[in-house]
C-alpha cells in the first residue's frame, strides 16, 4: 500500500515484503490551475501552456561536481551510467497520472553519487509571466518499476505564488541504504543553471 507522505518526511525505499528494491521509476505530474475569472481574464490571462521541465540533479558527497555529465533532464536523456533515464518531456501537462518519468536503476548508480535531488522548472517563466501558483495537483511519487507497485507518493499542497521552480523531493544513500525525502521546496530560479547553482 502506497504511503502519502507529508512536506520533510523521510522514508526507507524497499520494496513492500521488505526486500531489497533495484528498479525505481519516478512520476511526477501537475495541472494547470483552473482560475476562472470570466471575459477579462479571457482576453489578458496567459495564452500559452504552462510547460513545467523534470530534471534530476546527480550528487557527489551530496553536491553537484558536473552540470554536462550529472543532470539529466529533457536535452540530457541518459546518465553515462545508465543508471538514470528520463523517458521525455511534455509540453503541457494535460491528461491524467504521471506527465514526466524518470526510470532509475539503483544497483548501476555508481557509488561515488549519493544524492539524486528531483526539480521541476517552468520553461521560459519569466517570458511567458508564469509561475507554480497557476499548476495544481503537483505530486512526486516513487514506483517499484519491476511490479508497478507504488510504494509513496507525495501531494505538493503549499502555496506557491512567485515560484518559478522546485525542489520536490530527492533520493540519497545513508548508511548504505536508499532513502526518499519529501522536500517541496519553491523557488525563484529562472532555469535549470539557476536552480542547478544550489547544489554546486
Amino acid at each position: 500500500m502506497s504511503i502519502n507522505l507529508q512536506k520533510g518526511q523521510k522514508i526507507n525505499l524497499a520494496k513492500s515484503d521488505g526486500s531489497k528494491l533495484t528498479k525505481l521509476m519516478v512520476g511526477l505530474g501537475w495541472d494547470a490551475a483552473n482560475k476562472g475569472g470570466g471575459f477579462l481574464s479571457s482576453i489578458f490571462g496567459s495564452k500559452k501552456d504552462i510547460d513545467c521541465d523534470a530534471s534530476v540533479i546527480m550528487c557527489i558527497d551530496g553536491r553537484l561536481k558536473s552540470r554536462e555529465d550529472d543532470i539529466v533532464y529533457f536535452g540530457h536523456l541518459e546518465h553515462d551510467s545508465g543508471a538514470v533515464k528520463h523517458m521525455g518531456d511534455n509540453l503541457t501537462g494535460a491528461g491524467e497520472g504521471d506527465d514526466e518519468q524518470i526510470k532509475i536503476d539503483l544497483d548501476r548508480i555508481p557509488s561515488r553519487y549519493d544524492k539524486l535531488i528531483f526539480v521541476v522548472n517552468i520553461y521560459k517563466a519569466v517570458e511567458r509571466k508564469q509561475h507554480f501558483g497557476m499548476i495544481a495537483n503537483a505530486f512526486i511519487r516513487i514506483v517499484d518499476d519491476t511490479t508497478g507497485e507504488e510504494l509513496c507518493r507525495y501531494n505538493l499542497t503549499d502555496k506557491y505564488d512567485g515560484k518559478l521552480a522546485m525542489v520536490v523531493g530527492e533520493v540519497y544513500k545513508k548508511g548504505g541504504e536508499w532513502k526518499f525525502n519529501a522536500v517541496g521546496q519553491g523557488t525563484e530560479d529562472t532555469g535549470l543553471k539557476s536552480l542547478s547553482d544550489r547544489f554546486v
